[in-house]
């Protein structure tokens, strides 16, 4: 089966796959101009690659956890999907990304970070 993980944010969504259920790569990130633009090239980007189920990283714990859990099934609902949908905890996972990457590249606001996150996320999900 092939997975793909997104990780939404307000600026970037980032975006990583498993194509054989062991190895998850993460993949560029998708810039946010609008919600319908980003929910647009989300859907491009499971066609091209053919994705069989979505995992989809929600915050649990927090203040604005359920704004955030709204926003995000809300977005998960633009997409119009055909495929299955399952949410995985996604807590921490931002800080682990910077911290696996450290050195590795410079931090900017190019959704490495947010794609990372995403590789780990879908990770959690498949080792379920």
């Amino acid at each position: 089966m092939k997975f793909a993980c997104i990780d939404v944010g307000l600026k970037r969504i980032g975006t990583a796959i498993c194509l054989d259920e062991k190895i998850v790569i993460p993949q560029n990130a998708i810039l946010r101009k609008n919600r319908n633009q980003a929910a647009s090239d989300v859907s491009d980007f499971l066609k091209e690659w053919e994705i069989e189920k979505l995992v989809v990283g929600l915050p649990k714990g927090g203040s604005s956890e359920e704004e955030m859990e709204r926003r995000i099934k809300h977005f998960v609902s633009l997409l119009k999907l055909e495929i299955p949908v399952v949410y995985q905890d996604e807590q921490g996972s931002s800080f682990e990304a910077k911290e696996m990457t450290r050195g590795q590249f410079r931090h900017k606001k190019d959704g490495k970070i947010d794609s990372v996150s995403a590789k780990i996320i879908l990770e959690r999900y498949l080792s379920l």
